[in-house]
């Protein structure tokens, strides 16, 4: 899963093998869930403040990529991903501004 700034409470989900290929939304953050539709096991909602806590500002939101293969070159790989990320100055802006940055994707149905 990861976190796309233009849309800041959507947790997004990209899954692909081989030729297959899929990218949707997966829900809300924790964070920008309301608290009256969180789990009630008294476990999960402490695991759930953790999470959120741990990120400070942005909360439970994060980029969470895993890439398999063979003959990967990492370093590209992790180059051409922090080209996405937000800089430190759009991060200081917060999500109203992330929400007018470009964004390529499609509106998906959640």
């Amino acid at each position: 899963f990861f976190w796309l700034a233009s849309r800041p409470e959507i947790e997004m989900v990209w899954s692909q093998a081989s030729g297959l290929f899929d990218m949707s939304e997966g829900g809300t953050w924790w964070a920008d869930t309301p608290r009256d539709t969180w789990p009630t096991d008294p476990s999960d909602v402490e695991d759930i403040r953790k999470e959120i806590a741990r990120g400070g500002e942005v909360g439970d939101r994060r980029q969470e990529l895993v890439f398999i293969g063979i003959d990967l070159d990492a370093d590209a790989l992790v180059t051409r991903l922090d080209e996405c990320l937000l800089d430190e100055g759009e991060l200081q802006q917060g999500a109203e501004a992330w929400r007018l940055l470009d964004d390529p994707l499609p509106a998906f149905g959640c």
